[in-house]
């Protein structure tokens, strides 16, 4: 197994442990030939190369020239490697500043070893669930290497992973052709967000990073609210504590500046992912015969997840937020097309500043408003 982050294994988190658990646990894909598995990754790419051109199309976004991005037609344990490697890029100042606080002594440095491994352990449980489940995914953290290899300009690659698809392609009983073109369309989106907008992974990182700086370093803290959260969750929340009903793990452990950044940052999720979601059925009727067919099972599929265990760990892990996500931001940009067209809502890409935020999101005339009013006489 090729390491992740050679000595840093050793550190707060055991990287290639996490790999390992996850390679280990997480489910074979479907039942596929040989011949069959070569035919479905040159289609795959042959759908990527063809939607590339209809997302430039229809979005007015990028040039040829700026699409340099690698794209990975990958297994279920190829998405593992490749988002730990992002995920110890993401984490790494946070974890330095974590071993910093505790010390080089011999007792510290033997407690975090075991420590690191229970953390490797729990990460690779977390990545087998989500390995799954995952059809594509533009990843755009971690740093280039032979396996892992990025656009000339420092980007990221686009991952589509192959059994995930052909897994669900069957489970929804629709045309294998159609549902790859129409996966590949969502994610090709998202690889002409990052490449037409040079300026889009700096700023999510620099807001991840800003998110990662305000958590409690200190152990002991961290525990305790971990324990108030589950306590939340189960509904075991001391008496008089209000204000915490449906709301993720992931949303409670968090300082008050924790969450005005996670508002940014949920409004920037819900644009891209809503923009993907418009695209790929503004696109999809002149290139996807079934498409109608496609997007009612898979909807449907979505919302209702696939058992109940499925449905308690996306409120646990807050994945039923990444469905509003979908849905909230869909509705942002058929709303602003619909008003100022393709070219209008394109001024969200100008900068920062000009991306709708999480109020706007729900409220899009007031992102009209904000960024297309018209200069005073």
């Amino acid at each position: 197994m090729t390491s992740i982050g050679g000595a840093a294994s050793s550190g707060m988190v055991d990287w290639n442990l996490a790999v390992a658990t996850a390679t280990r646990l997480v489910r074979p894909g479907p039942d596929v030939s040989r011949d069959e598995a070569r035919a479905v990754v040159a289609e795959l790419r042959r759908h990527a190369r063809s939607a590339e051109e209809h997302v430039r199309g229809f979005t007015n976004l990028g040039t040829p020239e700026t699409h340099d991005t690698p794209l990975l037609v990958v297994d279920r344990p190829g998405w593992v490697r490749a988002n730990v490697a992002g995920f110890r890029e993401l984490l790494k100042p946070l974890l330095d500043k974590m071993q910093e606080r505790r010390g080089t002594s011999p007792g510290n440095v033997v407690m975090g070893a075991v420590g690191g491994k229970v953390t490797g352990v729990e990460l690779g449980m977390l990545l087998s669930f989500l390995a799954s489940r995952v059809l594509g995914q533009y990843e755009t953290f971690a740093p280039a290497t032979r396996d892992l290899p990025a656009g000339a300009n420092g980007g990221g690659r686009l991952l589509l992973v192959a059994p995930n698809i052909v897994h669900v392609e069957r489970e929804l009983d629709v045309e294998p052709h159609d549902f790859r073109l129409w996966v590949t369309l969502h994610e090709e989106t998202h690889r002409t967000q990052f490449t037409a907008v040079p300026w889009l992974r700096d700023h999510l990182e620099g807001e991840i990073q800003a998110f990662l700086a305000e958590t409690d370093v200190d152990p002991t803290t961290v525990l305790e609210r971990v324990r108030e959260a589950a306590q939340s969750l189960v509904g075991g929340r001391p008496e008089g504590e209000e204000g915490d009903e449906g709301r993720s793990l992931v949303e409670i452990v968090q300082t008050p500046a924790q969450r005005e950044i996670l508002g940014r940052l949920t409004a920037v999720m819900s644009l891209l992912e809503g923009h993907a979601d418009y695209v790929m059925d503004g696109v999809g009727p002149e290139v996807v015969p079934s498409v109608a067919e496609i997007r009612e099972k898979f909807q449907q599929r979505r919302a209702k997840g696939a058992s109940r265990l499925d449905m308690a760990l996306r409120k646990l892990l807050g994945l039923d937020a990444k469905l509003r996500q979908y849905r909230d931001g869909e509705r942002f940009v058929r709303a602003v097309v619909d008003e100022v067209g393709m070219e209008g809502f394109n001024r969200a890409w100008t900068s920062p500043n000009t991306l709708p935020t999480k109020a706007e999101i729900g409220k899009p005339a007031d992102w009209i408003t904000r960024v297309h009013r018209k200069p005073e006489a």
